[in-house]
């Protein structure tokens, strides 16, 4: 938000109920008074904020506060440690590092007692006040930790100005204004939830990169190098979480076996042993969460959701909205902010031998638990808003890689399992036969091509198969109504059941009815015309 932004949003503003909060924080706050009026027009609400006067934030901490307001705090170093600001100069005779810590740590103590977890930290350099650079160094880490022990949202270092700071007082630089107004507003509009219990995760690209059901243990990164080392570093907080009496629990559209086969193998940091259930099934993930909560016997209030796939989370989200569900993230520089947040939601101060024995006793509650077969949320308006394009080839000629490696590789949403050759596949098209291939983007990216489907001269369809990464998406659906709607439309399936592929079976089963044995299945094409026009509206349809 600019200036020119924040002023327009101001000016347009009506009315609002009032928003009464004090701005803690050190130096003067009038650049960001503009900003944060803003910031709450924005949210519908009038700003009425308070600011400290100039380094008074010590005697506000043993002052009363006042009833009708909130606070907001916004530190830096020297909150902690005064003798580190640099509009004081550097101390000639500064206190040991020592004496600076147990001063730091009685600020902290009173914080932890006021703040409720309302606070910013922005990591600013510390002057060279202590002789020793080490030292110096040393001690900005544990301010930086101290403030993690406030449950504080840690802003980035460059929001911190020196040369404004100076000149002005403020210590925030001109291009983190309305970032940091947004912060201030949302932390003075939250309400401070109790600590969070159980942190339930997504498996594929969020415990491990890649999806094991169709990469398999070769396939797929968790070791600390290359493209696992995120799902590394999320694996060892998962472990630290653990050890301080946080319950882990998996969800995962997947068979179990193939899911729990990483955690089986002893080469990863964590192990099935370390969660209380891993739940692999390829039913809704909000019911799977709503029965985990019922057999636990806890609110859905002390859940925590942790997936990749933004619809998903939006399932859970809408299904189960006392849960806080999180994004884990697509890169890695957006880990820190990531772990930062998900940190903050299992604040522990104090870590007791039945807290390390936790996971074990609530999993002996749950042994011979199975997954809930309820359906989840209704997902069609946020599919809408996906705004999802469906590109069908006809791959019948020329380059056909892709779709053989779908066919050659899929598991779970697999007609049969077949694993048709090239040259099979090559005589069944030089006979008359069809083979598309569909590729899928939306607001969130390129999806590249996530199904394959074989029609026979017969006009039955020989493979149909699609990546599990676009399960939700209706994609399956929508292709099918699409198909039934062209010349020489689909009459049949050649369906097999597999030890891994329930999530067709489950499909089959609406489109045509519970199959008898394997063997064709008949459809009828006016039907899944019928049937599935509206799964075909969620996507603007392409021919490439």
């Amino acid at each position: 938000m600019t200036f020119l932004e924040a002023r327009q949003i101001v000016s347009a503003f009506q009315r609002g109920d009032p928003l009464p909060f004090l701005l803690a924080m050190s130096g003067t706050a009038d650049p960001l008074d503009l900003f944060v009026r803003a910031a709450a027009a924005k949210r519908g609400r009038a700003a009425e904020m308070r600011a400290l006067p100039f380094n008074t934030l010590g005697q506000a901490l043993r002052a009363a506060p006042r009833p009708e307001e909130r606070e907001v705090f916004l530190l830096l170093p020297w909150d902690f440690a005064p003798e580190a600001d640099w509009r004081s100069g550097i101390p000639t005779n500064p206190p040991s590092a020592a004496e600076l810590r147990r001063g730091a740590q009685r600020t902290a103590d009173l914080l932890r007692a006021r703040c409720a977890g309302r606070v910013l930290y922005v990591p600013a350099p510390l002057p060279p006040m202590l002789s020793d650079p080490a030292e110096n160094a040393s001690l900005a880490h544990w301010l930086l930790s101290l403030a993690w022990s406030l449950n504080a949202r840690v802003l980035p270092r460059d929001a911190f100005s020196l040369g404004i700071y100076l000149a002005a007082g403020c210590p925030i630089g001109g291009a983190w204004l309305g970032r940091i107004a947004e912060a201030v507003i949302g932390l003075a509009l939250s309400e401070v939830a109790a600590s969070s219990k159980v942190l339930v995760t997504d498996l594929d690209n969020v415990l491990w990169g890649g999806v094991i059901a169709e990469d398999g243990m070769e396939g797929i990164a968790f070791a600390p190098e290359g493209g696992g080392y995120r799902h590394f570093i999320f694996q060892s907080l998962l472990a630290r979480l653990k050890r301080e009496g946080v319950l882990l629990c998996a969800v995962s559209r997947n068979d179990v076996e193939v899911a729990t086969e990483p955690l089986r193998s002893g080469r990863m940091l964590l192990g099935e042993n370390d969660f209380v259930a891993v739940l692999a099934s390829y039913h809704a993930k909000s019911a799977q969460i709503k029965h985990l909560a019922n057999q636990l016997n806890l609110g859905l209030d002390s859940f925590v959701f942790v997936d990749d796939n933004p619809v998903e989370l939006t399932e859970v989200s809408l299904a189960l909205p006392d849960v806080r569900c999180v994004r884990f993230p697509q890169h890695d520089d957006e880990l820190a902010r990531f772990l930062d947040d998900l940190s903050s939601l299992f604040p522990r101060r104090e870590i007791t031998s039945e807290d390390r024995e936790r996971t074990e006793m609530y999993r002996r509650r749950l042994e011979g638990m199975v997954p809930s077969d309820r359906h989840g949320a209704d997902l069609t308006r946020f599919l809408q808003d996906l705004k999802m394009t469906l590109t069908i080839h006809d791959r019948a000629c020329g380059e056909r890689a892709r779709a053989m490696q779908l066919i050659t590789k899929t598991n779970q949403f697999n007609l049969n399992g077949s694993r048709l050759t090239d040259a099979e596949v090559g005589a069944i098209l030089d006979a008359g036969g069809r083979l598309f291939g569909a590729t899928l983007a939306d607001r969130t990216g390129n999806h590249g091509e996530v199904l394959a489907c074989l029609v026979a001269p017969d006009s039955t369809i020989r493979s149909f198969v699609m990546s599990c990464r676009v399960f939700q998406r209706r994609v399956e659906y929508a292709f099918l109504a699409w198909l039934a709607a062209r010349s020489s439309p689909p009459i049949g399936m050649h369906w097999a059941k597999t030890p891994r592929n329930a999530p067709f079976q489950q499909f089959l089963c609406e489109v045509a009815g519970p199959p008898d044995g394997n063997g064709l299945v008949r459809v009828d094409p006016a039907i899944l015309r019928a049937r599935y026009a509206r799964d075909l509206e969620l996507f603007t349809v392409s021919e490439g």
